[in-house]
């Protein structure tokens, strides 16, 4: 510690200034400041602390709030409290330190990992989105939650249910490769019969989300020679997890009714779709498609990979029924989530396969990571049985309804040499600009005044040159924002223009 007193105040308030504006109490940001301090050798092993008055003015708090904190560290073991004395730091740092690796002696010493890697994925294109999208004015980004609109109070007092002792004792002990009952029973009883879809539930996984659901998928039934078809353009994240474990990933055409039935059809052992909206042109297919689908499936011996991602914001008449709920011949395999309308970081998902498969599916998720944390599983369960979730979606159809309807009319005043597909439903507009066009380009210009969209050309499995076509999205934008930002837009298409 420094020498000084005054030094001393100006270490711990740079300190204190670490740990604050986190939405958390003072006594929480406190207690932190002073574990970091411990941990990082501020106080050095068997020094004194300053006293609770000193830190208190040092830091602009009460003496009180200090002392509270003090007490909780030391009634914790991770300070020494001494009668008539004040506290002091352990002998010992508060974590052990490891050991220093030793460095090789030459570099032809140091393991060759290039020549070690089976896979490259890191090497594979994937949809970017910059880290600070939610600092820029003009996010267009699909997908992704606007604080505006989630109900705090109605999480906060789900997560605090899963917080009682009863409901801990429940979640906190290993469930080895078991979900959560009280999630299943909702996915069971409410999410999918509200998509027409009745199952046992033997027949229901609970996933880190449908990304997760999609590998373990090619994980179980795909090897190198099996043939997989995927929308074309498509979900980037899901031709990359069949491209590491089959040389046959198959790009098939879309058009106005989504996947369209195609001779392609008859050289795939399974097909991965997005029927409801389609990824990226959010077109929802349509019921006859559908039928001819599953004909055609039945014909060639086909199995369907039905990621039905957004299917719950849908604010242009009736949803479509899932294809599932159509399936009779148990050819379709089902990827549904909560991540989409819910929040993203909770990663939940759920796949509906029959129950041997789900049987093998479960026993590969235990391997990998044994079961999905069951605290989120129990909260997301609570928020779906109180009708929070039911009254959520419908709060995101109306302001959803709106911006679509915003966006479109903007783009259609300031930008008309853009094509936009009417939106049905969704969190995005899929949008085709005149040949030429790099949208990758585009998004690089309008990044820098603070508009984000998504370039188009991730989404083809052979993109052009100039790909002309990008996603842009209204789910985290408010609508008094979004004509200045489609301005910048139809800005920036004139000075490419005249490039």
């Amino acid at each position: 510690m420094a020498t000084s007193s005054s030094s001393n105040a100006l270490m711990w308030r740079r300190l204190f200034r670490r740990f604050e504006g986190r939405g958390v109490s003072l006594q929480s940001q406190l207690r932190d400041m002073v574990v970091q301090a411990l941990a990082e050798g501020f106080i050095a092993p068997g020094a004194a602390l300053p006293s609770s008055r000193s830190l208190a003015l040092a830091l602009g708090l009460s003496r009180t709030t200090v002392s509270i904190v003090l007490q909780s560290l030391s009634d914790q073991g991770l300070i020494e409290g001494r009668p008539r004395s004040g506290y002091y730091a352990l002998s010992g740092p508060l974590s052990p330190q490891a050991p220093r690796h030793p460095q090789a002696d030459a570099p032809d010493q140091a393991a060759q990992w290039d020549a070690r890697l089976k896979q490259h994925p890191a090497a594979q294109r994937n949809i970017r989105k910059p880290a600070n999208w939610q600092q820029q004015p003009y996010p267009f980004i699909y997908g992704q939650w606007d604080e505006g609109l989630f109900p705090f109070r109605h999480w906060r007092s789900c997560v605090l249910e899963s917080l009682q002792a009863q409901s801990v004792r429940r979640w906190a002990p290993d469930h080895l490769d078991r979900d959560e009952d009280s999630l299943l029973a909702q996915v069971h009883s409410r999410l999918l019969p509200a998509r027409g879809i009745w199952v046992e539930r033997d027949e229901i996984l609970i996933t880190n989300g449908a990304q997760q659901a999609t590998y373990l998928l090619a994980q179980l039934l795909m090897d190198r020679n099996t043939r997989v078809g995927i929308e074309d353009p498509g979900y980037p994240d899901a031709r990359n997890v069949f491209s590491l474990q089959t040389r046959h990933v198959l790009p098939l055409p879309v058009d106005a009714d989504g996947l369209v039935i195609s001779p392609a059809l008859k050289r795939c052992d399974y097909v991965y779709l997005t029927p409801s909206h389609q990824c990226p042109t959010t077109v929802t297919m349509s019921l006859a498609r559908r039928q001819a689908l599953l004909d055609a499936a039945q014909q060639h011996d086909i199995l369907l990979l039905e990621d039905d991602h957004e299917s719950e914001l849908n604010f242009a008449g009736r949803p479509t029924p899932a294809l599932k709920s159509l399936d009779t011949a148990g050819r379709v395999l089902y990827l549904g989530s909560l991540s989409k309308t819910l929040a993203h970081g909770l990663r939940l998902g759920y796949l509906v396969a029959p129950a041997p498969v789900v049987r093998e599916l479960r026993a590969m998720r235990r391997l990998m990571m044994r079961h999905v944390a069951t605290n989120n599983q129990q909260a997301a369960a609570s928020f779906i049985a109180h009708g929070f979730h039911e009254a959520y979606v419908r709060r995101l159809n109306l302001a959803y309804r709106e911006r679509a309807r915003v966006l479109t009319a903007a783009l259609a005043q300031h930008a008309p040499q853009l094509h936009t597909s009417a939106a049905r439903g969704g969190s995005a507009l899929w949008v085709q600009g005149p040949q030429g066009l790099d949208t990758s380009a585009l998004a690089e210009r309008l990044l820098a005044q603070g508009v984000v969209v998504e370039p188009g050309a991730v989404f083809y499995a052979d993109p052009p040159a100039a790909c002309n076509a990008m996603r842009i999205g209204y789910s985290s934008i408010a609508v008094d924002r979004m004509d200045a930002g489609v301005r910048i837009i139809a800005r920036e298409l004139l000075a490419a223009r005249s490039r």
